[in-house]
């Protein structure tokens, strides 16, 4: 059975694109989307679970505010997601 995240790639090719970019700040607010999506929440639902606003949620998923790894940590908590930050080797 598809989840919320699949119809939405299924049906919305500009969102798969967004889903696959390159750039590492659009890449999180993708997996920000994609994990309350995944768990079948509107933003609101998603706020009320982190104590926070609808509002606050929908900036962080377009970009208008930038997470601490604290909000990141209860947000991967609140959506059964692990957190994963790392800094990688520049290849030349």
């Amino acid at each position: 059975m598809p989840n919320e995240l699949d119809k939405r790639r299924t049906r919305d090719v500009a969102f798969t694109q967004l889903l696959e970019s390159s750039d590492p700040e659009q890449r999180l607010r993708n997996q920000l989307i994609a994990a309350r999506l995944r768990m079948g929440w509107t933003q609101a639902q998603l706020a009320q679970r982190l104590g926070t606003k609808q509002s606050a949620v929908a900036r962080m998923e377009n970009g208008g505010i930038s997470p601490t790894i604290k909000a990141l940590r209860k947000l991967a908590d609140a959506t059964y997601s692990r957190l994963v930050v790392r800094l990688d080797e520049a290849g030349d």
